[in-house]
């Protein structure tokens, strides 16, 4: 809230020692470089085929008896849900919606952005 008071200058002092506080703080900068302004960053392509895998790998080694595969006459756009006892597709879904498929059978969105 702004006053209608005077302004007041206060010097920057260590009370304990009675020294003045440096003039100037140096600052490094740190993190990642952002892409420059007006050009898109290269977008990441994810690769189908390898989510799918760890995702019938996470399904393998918790035992669930769930399997996907990508469709082979999609051109990478349909993943199959697989019947392991018959082999039959029992569901299709389309690659767009993997995040969401990956999340509905437990797996968690770091291990997806690792292989995305």
């Amino acid at each position: 809230m702004a006053s209608d008071g005077p302004t007041v200058t206060v010097p920057a002092l260590n009370l304990v020692l009675g020294t003045r506080a440096p003039a100037a703080a140096v600052v490094q900068p740190s993190g990642k470089v952002l892409p420059q302004p007006g050009k898109p960053a290269a977008a990441k392509v994810p690769n189908v085929q390898a989510q799918v895998a760890l995702l019938n790998k996470y399904l393998n080694d918790s035992g669930k008896p769930d399997q996907f595969r990508v469709d082979p006459s999609s051109d990478d756009k349909l993943i199959q849900q697989i019947n392991p006892a018959t082999g039959e597709v029992v569901g299709e879904f389309p690659t767009s919606e993997f995040a969401a498929l990956a999340r509905s059978v437990g797996i968690s969105g770091v291990v997806l952005d690792q292989h995305a």
